[in-house]
This record gives C-alpha cells, structure tokens and sequence, in this order.
C-alpha cells in the first residue's frame, strides 16, 4: 500500500486532572525525523514518543506538538536549577544596565521562563504517566495514518493514469520505429549504391547487407521497450506490496527515465522525439509524487 509521507492528526483527552492534546504533522524527508515539543514538565517522555512514532513511520519529517493543562498540581516534584537561574538573572540585569533598560526584574517574569525549573516524579508515576498519553497518541496517530493512507490512495491513481498513459505512448513510439527501422535500412542501402555507382566499384552484396543491419541495429529500440514495459511491471507489483515503496518507486523513476532518454537518442525521426518529449514530461510528473511516498 502505497503511503504519503504528508499528514496531518490531533487528538484531546479531557479529565478531572489534566487536559492533553496531541498533534502530529509530517512532511517530505529522506530518512525518518521526529521533533517532539513537550512542556518540561514531561519531557521524561520525549524519547519514548519518539520511538513509539517509530513503530508507525519508516520515512519522513515528523513533529509531535504536546500541550498540558493541569487543573491540579499532579505535576510533580517542582525544583530550580539554580545555576542556569542565576546566569539567567545576571543575563536580565547586564541587557537592563548595558541598554539603559528599566530593569523590572521581578519573581513572576522570571518564572516566565520555565527552563529554571525541575520536574520530578516517582517512577511508577512516570509509567501510569505514559500510559495516559500513549492512549491520546494512539488516537492522533490514528487520525495521522488514515491521512496517510487517503494521500497515498489519491497518488496512486494518478500515478497508475500516469504510467498508462506512458504506456500508450511507447506504444506509439514501437509502432514507429519499426516502419522507421526498415525505411532507415533500405535509405541507406539505396544511398551506398548510388555513391558506389558513382565510382564504377563492383558491389559486395553481402558486406553492403550486413552494414546496412548493422546501422539499422544502431536505431532499433526494441531492448529499451522491453525493459520499459518490464518497469511498468514492477511499479504495480511494488504499489501492491505492504512494505514502503518510496525508495523503491524513486529508483524506478531513473530507470524508466533512462530507457526512455536512451530511446530519445537512438532515434532520429521527429514524429518519435515528440513523442519522448512528452513522455518524459509524464514521467517527471511521476517522479514528483514519488517524492511524496513513504
């Protein structure tokens, strides 16, 4: 199943304790990235979410925004770190004195920044913690998936239009080359008579045969419709397996890409080059939704 790296999921849970929600939001990237924002409160929890989002996501840019509105003061254990506090505070009256500032500082702006304080918890409390939002997480990343999911569906379709529509188009390109191979063969053989003849030299019907198939075989393209069609295979058997097919289709692209550029300069009729133009023009269009796939 083929899954867009692009998604969106939310999810809230209310109690009488607190209130969690739970964003997620992923873009393009080569590798798998999470970003987790917590309040500092529970950042004891950021590496867990981050390997649970793992077990969902192979490929992609993920971020996680967690928001928390205790309505007790469950929180924890609440402590200073003292060092980071008076280098913030010193930090506060150097921009007051060295800018002429009003210098306001006071308990409440301080405690703005939240960095200054620690958060300690029981450890059976951390646990009964993650179990609390590893349930709002598995609702957004529900919501996250089934994105996915409709994305990738949606891409599928256009892909599969699109590869069909390349089809029809070597299609036309076969039908070509082979009036255009044997056109190209009796060309030349009519053109090295005529210079022979101009000579007066004694022609070797077989030597001037085997040249004329020799170029003739420099234009056929017979091989790269093969393997191109052979591509067109392995893109439906790659959409239809469970594994991420990214990386997989990416490489396909190169290679339609190249049979088909190789068809380009094998060819010199001008009905067959428009029609590479255009397929190549479909194809970059494919390569830029593959972009867009786990």
């Amino acid at each position: 199943m083929i899954k867009s790296m692009t998604a969106f999921g939310r999810a809230k849970h209310e109690s009488e304790l607190k209130d969690i929600t739970i964003e997620i939001k992923s873009v393009n990237s080569r590798f798998f990235d999470c970003n987790v924002k917590l309040p500092r409160a529970y950042i004891f929890l950021e590496e867990r979410i981050k390997e649970y989002v793992k077990q969902f996501v192979t490929r992609a840019k993920v971020d996680v925004f967690v928001t928390v509105d205790n309505h007790t003061a469950g929180v924890g254990n609440v402590g200073i770190d003292r060092a980071y506090a008076e280098s913030y505070i010193a930090a506060l009256n150097t921009l007051a004195t060295e800018f002429s500032l009003r210098n306001d500082i006071s308990v409440m702006s301080v405690a703005r920044n939240q960095d200054i304080f620690t958060f300690n918890k029981d450890e059976e409390d951390l646990e009964a913690e993650w179990q609390t939002f590893r349930e709002v997480l598995d609702e957004a990343l529900a919501g996250y998936t089934a994105m996915r999911e409709r994305e990738g569906e949606c891409a599928e379709r256009d892909i599969k239009a699109k590869i069909e529509l390349v089809r029809t188009y070597a299609d036309e390109v076969e039908a070509i080359s082979r009036e255009d191979t044997v056109g190209y063969r009796d060309k030349l053989e009519a053109r090295i008579r005529a210079i022979i003849g101009e000579v007066d030299v004694e022609i070797d019907e077989n030597r001037l045969l085997t040249e004329c198939a020799i170029w003739a075989d420099k234009i056929a393209i017979d091989e790269e419709l093969v393997r191109l069609r052979s591509h067109f295979g392995a893109f439906y058997e790659i959409a239809a397996s469970s594994e991420p097919s990214g990386r997989k289709l990416d490489f396909l692209m190169q290679e339609l890409n190249r049979e088909t550029n190789t068809i380009g300069s094998k060819c010199n009729n001008a009905k067959i080059a428009r029609i590479v133009v255009n397929m190549k023009g479909e194809l970059e269009k494919i390569r830029e939704q593959v972009q867009n796939i786990e």
